[in-house]
């Protein structure tokens, strides 16, 4: 993964990381908060062995102690022989627990103590009285000492002091923490939720599995209530209507390399909106001027005639089986250069009709009357309809839900259309969340979302009107 993808990974899933990282400071808090404070005393103290019996100058000597001996003294500091009468030289009931520690810096007598309580007096206290009772007890575990007649003192160098804030917890550690650790957390869920998420998400998805161009982005917001499907009839300015005519463009420039002015239509699977977005090209491609010719090809599932408002009981089965002529069934919408030819009667042979002798004569046919020819047709995945209609046409537009379609079945379409030599010219992102205010509002057709714009044939009959 290079740094570009990483960057937009963490911005597409930049709430993960949020959510990871909010979530363990709260954690580091509550931690802090609910924690019992640790005071922490150190304390300094020489220790050193004792004549009792004085010299013939009447004073008596010291000695200094060997390492072995002060390396036992630190090794017996945690032991009942030590920790039960400094209990009982503080006052303590019997079993408190006490966390005391020393340590010997060099080859030096002195021992560097160190005692933790929830109390800080107390924590003092032992840290001080750690000292003495070494030097009381000393003696019972080395055999020399006592057979010399030798004693241990304590020298204090550095007493120990109540301390006025708590070791631990460490605000400031603790949250700095969890912000580390949440924002690790965060960044390994996100790219793990990346390289798990199994849907179609950005353009970048779809360039991993086809190099073929993108034709367009067509907002989410494509419908008003109750107003039907095709948003250029409900909405011609709005930012649906927009992305349909930039999709119209586009698709007209790649039409240039084909010459045959005429494409499919199709998706991966059902659901993804291919039929709404050749019901909206055709309407854009009319309005271009050109006499344009949907063509419901989805014998399996026809939907183009119920988007219209149309009769669909008579149509291209009609046609096929010799019934009636294309001039017969062919519908024109309203006063504009959009005809319509529905699927007609569903039959039980679908994939035979599409790919019959009859079907390849009608398509020349209609792409001599017509400037050009959109044809919906079936997904990809479930039937081979699409296929066999490819061959028949200039080209193919796939068009694919965002958030909705499954990698998986983009890259099994894709495949099973390279393998029988076809090849999508172009993608249409679908369902696309965008942004209010985008570029898709422009000038004299920017509308406030509250204002509800006439719809083509309404504009029509106020001109008739007047």
């Amino acid at each position: 993964m290079q740094l570009g993808d990483f960057v937009s990974v963490l911005r597409t899933r930049w709430r993960i990381v949020v959510g990871c990282v909010v979530l363990a400071v709260l954690a580091a808090v509550a931690v802090t908060v609910l924690s019992t404070p640790v005071y922490e005393a150190s304390a300094r103290v020489y220790l050193s062995a004792k004549n009792t019996s004085t010299d013939g100058s009447g004073q008596q000597g010291r000695v200094v102690l060997t390492n072995e001996d002060l390396d036992t003294y630190v090794s017996i500091l945690d032991t009942p022989a030590v920790l039960d009468p400094l209990r009982e030289e503080l006052g303590l009931k019997s079993g408190t627990p006490i966390d005391v520690e020393a340590t010997v810096p060099g080859n030096t007598s002195i021992l560097n103590i160190t005692a933790r309580s929830a109390d800080p007096q107390q924590a003092a206290d032992v840290a001080n009285e750690v000292g003495p009772q070494l030097g009381k007890v000393a003696g019972e575990f080395s055999t020399l000492l006592a057979a010399s007649g030798q004693t241990v003192s304590s020298t204090p160098i550095q007493p120990a002091v109540a301390p006025s804030r708590p070791a631990s917890p460490d605000p400031v550690r603790n949250i700095a923490l969890g912000l580390l650790g949440g924002l690790v957390l965060g960044i390994g869920l996100a790219l793990l939720r990346h390289a798990s998420d199994t849907r179609v998400r950005s353009e970048a998805d779809i360039k991993a599995l086809s190099d073929a161009p993108m034709l367009a982005g067509l907002p989410l917001e494509s419908t008003r209530s109750g107003e039907g499907l095709i948003s250029l009839e409900t909405d011609p300015h709005g930012r649906h209507a927009e992305a349909i005519r930039r999709l119209r463009t586009n698709l007209m420039f790649v039409d240039v390399t084909t010459g045959q002015h005429s494409f499919v239509v199709t998706s991966a699977m059902p659901g993804e909106g291919k039929t709404t977005t050749a019901a909206n090209l055709g309407l854009a491609m009319a309005d271009s001027g050109a006499r344009t010719l949907l063509i419901d090809a989805d014998l399996r599932n026809p939907s183009v005639a119920k988007t219209f408002g149309i009769e669909g009981g008579v149509g291209l089965t009609t046609t096929l089986l010799g019934d009636a002529e294309p001039r017969d069934v062919i519908q024109r919408w309203g006063d504009s250069d959009l005809y319509i030819l529905p699927a007609g009667q569903i039959p039980p042979n679908p994939s035979e009709l599409l790919g019959s002798r009859p079907m390849e004569e009608l398509m020349h046919r209609l792409a001599v009357d017509f400037d050009f020819v959109l044809i919906d047709s079936p997904p990809v995945v479930p039937v081979i309809d699409a296929v066999i209609i490819e061959r028949m046409s200039g080209g193919l537009l796939m068009v694919v839900g965002v958030d909705r379609t499954k990698k998986r079945d983009l890259a099994s379409a894709i495949r099973q259309l390279e393998t029988v030599g076809a090849r999508v010219s172009g993608f249409a992102r679908n369902f696309v969340q965008d942004k209010r205010g985008s570029q898709y509002r422009y000038g004299y057709h920017r509308y406030e979302e509250d204002q509800q714009p006439q719809s083509r044939s309404a504009r029509r009959r106020a001109s008739a009107g007047g």
